[in-house]
């Protein structure tokens, strides 16, 4: 199995991702969506009613190594799964998936000041190199959302299609790095609703 990803600026166009992937046949177990949730797009209040009770734990048992990757083998498929939780460096996010549940012990152990990143540490484990790693975090720290799939050796080329779909990795890291950045701090400010949609607006 191969992990490949993709940064999308708006959630929608990252439902559209997970969707093709699943129609290649990769399957939902294999598929995460981790998205910036700054403004609250995603609550109780916008959350289908029948999940609300389940999805409104989701934080708390992540921190045990429950919850979201529970959650994302129930009737409605991926998304249907998402539940939310804070990630060091990130802040408020809307996840879901293999990448998330796996990542829990990274996340915990950069809220201590054992790792370099919730984030990060859960992608490197699951062979992301570095330098990506720190982009894609830093990508879903300004507003984005994240989509990872473990694939078959097989499907790696038409599933790296289907993220590429996504942001120009190439060129966003330009853009990053013309302005000073070098690397994802899970120390730094998080971003506000209003930091994370001036940032999406940019694209």
């Amino acid at each position: 199995m191969t992990t490949v990803s993709g940064l999308f600026d708006t959630y929608d166009d990252a439902v559209i991702a997970v969707n093709k992937l699943e129609a290649l046949g990769i399957d939902r177990d294999d598929i995460s969506i981790v998205a910036n949730n700054a403004d609250e797009w995603y609550s109780d209040d916008v959350r289908p009613a029948e999940r609300r009770d389940t999805a409104s734990n989701a934080g708390d048992d992540a921190a045990t190594g429950a919850g979201v990757g529970a959650l994302v083998g129930g009737a409605g498929g991926l998304l249907a799964g998402l539940g939310m939780l804070a990630i060091p460096g990130v802040g408020p996010v809307v996840a879901a998936g293999w990448l998330v549940a796996t990542g829990v012990g990274a996340v915990a152990g950069a809220a201590a000041g054992g790792a370099v990143g919730g984030l990060v540490g859960a992608m490197t484990a699951q062979g992301v190199p570095e330098r990506e790693a720190n982009l894609y975090a830093e990508g879903v720290r300004r507003g984005g959302t994240l989509v990872s799939a473990r694939v078959h050796d097989g499907l790696v080329p038409e599933a790296t299609a289907i993220l590429r779909n996504g942001v120009d990795m190439t060129s966003r890291e330009q853009l990053y790095r013309s302005e000073g950045w070098s690397r994802f701090d899970p120390d730094a400010p998080l971003y506000t609703a209003d930091e994370a949609a001036r940032e999406r607006s940019r694209y």
